[in-house]
């Protein structure tokens, strides 16, 4: 164990609307990161939450009559708590903006950057998207066609921007270009991927405007503690939360024990929110910077970029009432490079779904539990003729655990990770396909029971590595396979496996009963008529 917690988190989402494929994917990714880091042995602090201040959430709740309180009290509890549950999402916080341990920790914050002479009062006029909750650059805008003839519209949303002019209080960003360049260029694996670094380097030498940091026009907001005529900007108060809320200004033993996060995973949205803001405001406050920004790229349909007010919004429950849970946590982590843009369609998932969890692993599953079953009656017979064959399965499983705790462990390679996984279960079901178990039972002499066992110990042992490698990805299936296996009885829980040593041949041990439990992957019905 170490002493300091690894610590990943999600964004903190708006609370405007109910999560879409794009949030999930996010915390999807997270989860499944904060597991593989649990199944090392580490300790793990695992972090998400919704955002609930700002101009957005004030104006979605007028809109249908309530207050903003009562707003994000309805979404959270109704909408985004109970599918991170569904989702089967380990977090270990869930922070919001409008709790107290939150509130009066940001208004510490800000009010000793003030006393630092780090924020300044000032007037500023120019473009703003409530969307985005940001002032935009006239050069980033875009110019509006048909309805929005005339007009400039943000370039993430494809929405008028509004002119503001308001008298505000600046946070000195602009002093911090030069130290942020040396921070990306001693660390050059802060900004992930290389693409997101290079967007945010070059942006950051163009020269940095001083951050309006308080908003006077409304009051749906963290008060500004020398000034309760102003709100805190939402920006400001949402990063805070990964400070917060684990116990900055309240309680020191915890902070220092798990700040700064390893990972902050992030749409690449709001990548320089988390690559230039955030880590200015910890220099200026003299706190440690986080270990990596990884900035996931768009879900798309149809060439557009998944949101609500692109109208290409698709609930997650609308796949995994179809695909399940476990299919649905692997699909968009299998398909989609995590830092590329990515498009998902039924029909894809459905083809990847039938090739390689149902024929490929399902199906592993199910006849391995079969043979065993049928020629040495649901006892795990013993390896007594390992040859060849089943070396190069020894050396396929070591380097598919190398390989796997490298790309999603070190590298938030998802993709590469998973692939890897199932580059084995291809061997291992390649290795079956020659060897013919079924061929050998028909020879029953002590060396042919000698062989069988072998061939079927190997694809049982085969299995048991599978299920600890898939465990973060795929809990619920993993636990299904490991119970199936015997596992339980004999090694204990899946939970305390080390994906580490997942590679070490010989685990699972002989007489344990293997059982053919229901198919991991049944056969999927028609798609749901729109």
């Amino acid at each position: 164990m170490t002493s300091r917690s690894y610590y990943v988190t999600t964004p903190i989402y708006y609370v405007n609307d109910a999560p879409h494929l794009g949030h999930a994917y996010t915390t999807v990714a997270a989860d499944v990161l904060a597991r593989w880091h649990r199944a090392r042995g580490e300790r793990v602090w695992s972090l998400t939450g919704t955002d609930e201040h700002g101009q957005k959430i004030m104006r979605t709740a007028e809109a249908n009559g309530v207050t903003p309180q009562s707003w994000a009290d309805k979404l959270v509890t109704e909408a985004w708590k109970p599918l991170w549950e569904h989702l089967e999402i380990a977090n270990d916080d869930f922070i919001r903006t409008t709790q107290r341990r939150h509130t009066d920790r940001v208004q510490e914050f800000v009010q000793d950057l003030y006393d630092k002479g780090e924020i300044y009062k000032g007037g500023y006029e120019g473009p703003y998207c409530v969307g985005c909750e940001e002032y935009k650059l006239p050069g980033e805008l875009l110019d509006g066609e048909g309805e929005f003839a005339g007009q400039k519209l943000c370039p993430i949303h494809k929405k008028p921007v509004e002119i503001l002019s308001e008298e505000n209080y600046f946070f000195r960003l602009s002093e911090y270009g030069d130290k942020l360049l040396a921070h990306y260029e001693e660390n050059p694996g802060f900004i992930q991927p290389e693409s997101a670094r290079n967007e945010v380097v070059n942006f950051v030498r163009q020269g940095l405007q001083d951050l309006s940091i308080s908003r006077s026009t409304f009051d749906w907001g963290v008060p500004v503690p020398w000034d309760d005529k102003h709100v805190i900007y939402v920006w400001v108060d949402a990063l805070l939360n990964y400070a917060t809320a684990v116990g900055y200004n309240e309680n020191q033993e915890k902070f220092d024990a798990t700040f700064p996060a390893d990972v902050h995973l992030v749409g690449k949205d709001i990548l320089r929110f988390h690559a230039v803001i955030w880590p200015a405001m910890l220099m200026a406050q003299g706190l440690p910077l986080p270990g990596k920004i990884a900035a996931n790229g768009w879900l798309m349909v149809g060439g557009e970029k998944m949101s609500k007010s692109n109208l290409t919004g698709i609930k997650p429950q609308d796949l995994t009432s179809h695909f399940g849970v476990d299919a649905y946590r692997w699909y968009f982590l299998r398909a989609i490079a995590f830092g590329q843009d990515g498009s998902f369609s039924w029909e894809d998932f459905s083809a990847r779904y039938t090739s390689e969890l149902a024929n490929d692993y399902g199906n592993l599953a199910s006849r391995v539990a079969a043979m065993v079953g049928k020629y040495f009656g649901g006892e795990l017979p013993g390896s007594a003729a390992d040859g060849e064959a089943e070396r190069a399965v020894h050396e396929g499983l070591a380097k598919a655990v190398a390989e796997a705790d490298r790309r999603i462990g070190d590298e938030l390679d998802f993709q590469g990770g998973i692939l890897a996984v199932f580059d084995f279960v291809k061997q291992v079901n390649g290795y079956l396909t020659e060897q013919e178990p079924w061929k050998v039972a028909k020879d029953e002499s002590p060396e042919g029971r000698a062989r069988l066992a072998t061939i079927l110990y190997t694809a049982a042992e085969s299995l048991r590595a599978v299920a600890v490698l898939l465990n973060p990805v795929m809990p619920e299936t993993s636990q299904r396979l490991w119970g199936s296996l015997g596992a339980e009885a004999s090694l204990g829980a899946l939970t305390d496996q080390n994906v580490q040593e997942a590679g070490e041949w010989g685990k699972l041990p002989t007489g344990t009963t293997v059982t053919k439990g229901a198919i991991l992957f049944p056969r999927l019905e028609e798609k749901p008529s729109a």
